[in-house]
């Protein structure tokens, strides 16, 4: 762009060496080489497993992607030469099996729980063996209390193999990994749950043996559910896409598939359809309802020449769209597809809980060992009932509500979140918000609407306002700089054409010269001006007078004087005032402004926005080191800007978000968070989601620990058994899925 008056678009304002905000493994990492569907794999835990397993094999951790939601892992283009057998029997080692992803046109193949039909052997084995078992000892009581008595005081043989039938259908899926955990020496609740079945079984406890089988599998499945609701919520994204585009081709429109659209096609969407395909409007005019990708309430007007989105809901008109994407290429789709990817980013929340495992589990294990032996072996006392309560200890024990507590959380979050506009990259960035107490905006586009408008022409030294804007307009006539397009629109309202100017070159965060009529000419901000040593000491009282009323200032020259002054403003977004508002409301205590606009401009901008400070005539390097004072002084920052000029700011700070990331492919890319539309109150909506989603993550874990603390000192005092104790174990991972997908809800509810 020829023009950098406002830095907030200047040229120099790319990534410049600067990681973009949002950087991840998943965002760096080349492209996939081979994809494996992994049966077996629900949590992180799973995901931990197989990275431990793999990495060496493949050269890397950073050599693996995963996606939990759909059961998908990635081998990446970078890792090593490495056959698909090899992988297959790699995953095969943990427990879990791979196969080569297979997916038919247009989506993926149906996932098929493999635990639903152990769950339901499980369940009938128990039932009919305990049947039995009632009918041989004469009624429940006597079944109950016949167990730990001795083998002919046991379940007769018919009801001991039911219980087997139960026991093996299970913990066959659960046998594999546990068996992998033993080897590895990485005890897990895998082991932890076939060593309680074992000892029960050693001690004649064959019902509770069952039940604890029974119920342990009820509570993975409960797990797989609770990760395939999160999936549900967020392919239901890529579902709003209809299945059906009708192409005009010839003059004839004829049904098919969006997938077989071509760049190019006229696509014909009636009153109330979905548009199939991302594009522009040729023909037609009419509101369209755009929510499902950016959030807005309110329906937005299209004409020729507009931009339209998958999966928008046109209204009363009937529009013929030109595709500018293939259908897997559509916004929807890079939305569906980065909401999916997020959730296998781990926040803090997660990540103190794989550690917190890594060694509770262990010392679970250890503790079980030391209360079945130290009793018997110091003080002489019975060996079957300190087993028993080591036994019981082992099934409280298990960290299964505790593991699953936090991921189910975030994904809900994110899935919410994207629903509604706001596009969160991992869990990670679903936390930060939650904790941010200074937030910094970028003013053009963010605070203001980012279309200035030409306000006063100053023509200078003789010249005349048309010569003015004829010079303007060629150094102008290229770029895409929302100053240059105002000029450049203002000039063409004038009745003023002009040939572009002649061998451009933009001088980064100052202006632009080139040569008009064989003639060079300048055209840059107030500074540019000075640091050409042209400016008069009545040149410059007329430009503060315009700056001091909020205009933007280009000047125009050449190298023998000033042609004249062009002042443009930038009007106050409607929702701005209210969105900074909402953020002091949400707990946010310091809200600046970074401009690389004048002080004159910035400082009405602020006035009317009540910002707390502000920063004007910024370079892009000058707003990465006022983040770093702020994150000094304040802790957790976010940056609000454009997610492509803003790069380096919106890097540096804590959480980068990007404004109106609907328009823009690089903004998805450059921020931690997009919103998908220019609405600035969505940042307060985040913090507040992010606030409701780090409660629940806080409840689940507190709930997890409290509830398996009875337990303990329950199992202790030898209160508990082990159904009661599987039993509070299922409740508590129940309880926990449960108010994690609360998130799901319509978070406009949150506190």
């Amino acid at each position: 762009m020829s023009t950098s008056h406002d830095d907030d678009h200047d040229h120099d304002r790319d990534h410049g060496g600067v990681a973009p905000a949002g950087s991840v493994e998943a965002s760096s990492d080349s492209p996939p080489r081979d994809v494996f569907r992994i049966q077996g794999m629900d949590c992180a835990e799973e995901i931990a497993v197989l990275k431990r397993e793999l990495g060496p094999l493949v050269g890397g951790e950073e050599h693996l992607g995963f996606d939990v939601l759909n059961g998908k892992m990635l081998v990446r283009a970078s890792a090593k030469a490495v056959s698909v057998a090899e992988i297959e029997r790699a995953v095969a080692v943990t427990g879990m099996t791979a196969s080569p992803w297979i997916s038919e046109k247009g989506g993926r193949p149906a996932r098929r729980d493999a635990r639903t039909l152990p769950v339901m052997l499980s369940g009938v084995g128990t039932l009919v063996g305990f049947a039995i078992h009632v009918w041989a000892a004469g009624g429940p009581l006597g079944a109950l209390g016949s167990e730990g008595m001795g083998i002919a005081a046991g379940p007769p043989i018919l009801a001991r193999v039911a219980y087997a039938t139960a026991i093996v259908a299970g913990l066959w899926l659960v046998f594999p990994k546990a068996l992998f955990a033993l080897r590895r020496l990485r005890p897990d609740m895998n082991l932890l749950m076939v060593i309680a079945v074992a000892g029960a079984l050693a001690i004649d406890e064959w019902f509770e043996a069952a039940t604890v089988t029974l119920l342990f599998s009820v509570s993975l499945a409960l797990e797989s559910w609770s990760v395939a609701r999160a999936r549900r919520a967020v392919e239901s994204l890529a579902a709003m896409a209809p299945t059906r585009a009708r192409v005009r081709r010839g003059g004839i429109d004829e049904e098919i598939a969006p997938e077989d659209v071509a760049v190019g096609d006229a696509v014909v969407v009636r009153a109330g359809e979905r548009f199939a395909v991302d594009g522009e409007v040729l023909e037609g005019s009419g509101d369209v309802n755009q929510a499902p990708i950016t959030g807005e309430s309110v329906p937005v007007a299209k004409a020729p020449g507009s931009e339209v989105f998958a999966g928008a809901i046109n209204g009363d008109a009937v529009l013929v769209v030109r595709a500018t994407k293939p259908a897997g290429e559509s916004m929807l789709a890079r939305i569906a597809s980065l909401v999916a990817d997020a959730q296998s980013r781990r926040g803090p929340s997660e990540q103190w809980v794989e550690r917190f495992a890594a060694w509770y589990t262990p010392a679970i294990l250890a503790s079980s060992a030391l209360i079945a032996c130290v009793p018997p072996l110091l003080s002489g006392a019975e060996w079957q009932p300190w087993v028993y309560r080591a036994l019981v200890l082992l099934v409280i024990g298990c960290p299964c509500s505790l593991v699953i507590s936090t991921p189910v959380s975030i994904v809900a979050a994110i899935a919410s979140a994207a629903r509604h506009g706001v596009l969160v990259k991992g869990g990670r960035f679903i936390e930060i918000p939650a904790t941010l107490r200074a937030i910094a905006l970028d003013k053009t586009g963010t605070l203001t609407e980012g279309r200035p408008r030409v306000v006063e022409v100053v023509p200078l030294a003789e010249h005349d306002e048309r010569e003015l804007l004829e010079r303007a307009f060629a150094l102008e006539a290229r770029s895409t700089h929302p100053l240059a397009r105002a000029i450049v629109e203002h000039s063409r309202a004038q009745g003023i054409t002009a040939a572009p100017a002649e061998a451009v070159e933009i001088i980064p965060g100052k202006g632009a010269t080139a040569l008009f009529g064989g003639k060079p000419y300048w055209l840059g901000s107030h500074r540019y001006l000075e640091e050409r040593g042209q400016e008069s000491s009545a040149l410059h009282e007329r430009l503060a007078e315009l700056e001091v009323t909020g205009c933007s200032v280009v000047v125009i020259g050449n190298d023998e004087h000033v042609c004249g002054l062009i002042a443009l403003r930038d009007g106050i977004r409607e929702e701005s005032v209210r969105a900074i508002r909402a953020l002091r409301e949400a707990g946010v205590s310091h809200v600046a402004m970074l401009t690389g606009d004048n002080p004159g401009t910035a400082a009405i901008v602020a006035k009317e926005t009540d910002v707390d400070t502000v920063l004007a005539q910024l370079l892009p390097a000058d707003k990465v080191t006022a983040i770093e004072k702020l994150v000094e002084s304040h802790g957790a920052v976010a940056m609000v800007g454009d997610g492509v000029n803003d790069a380096p700011a919106l890097a540096r700070a804590t959480l980068g978000i990007a404004m109106g990331a609907a328009g823009s492919d690089v903004a998805l890319e450059t921020a931690d968070v997009a919103l998908m539309n220019d609405d600035l109150g969505k940042v307060a909506w985040l913090v507040q989601h992010s606030r409701r989603a780090l409660t629940i993550i806080r409840q689940n874990i507190a709930f997890s620990l409290v509830t398996k603390a009875v337990f303990v000192v329950l199992a202790l005092a030898g209160v508990s058994s082990l159904w009661l104790a599987i039993a509070a174990d299922m409740g508590a991972s129940l309880l926990v899925t449960l108010n994690g997908l609360r998130l799901l809800s319509d978070p406009r509810s949150a506190p």
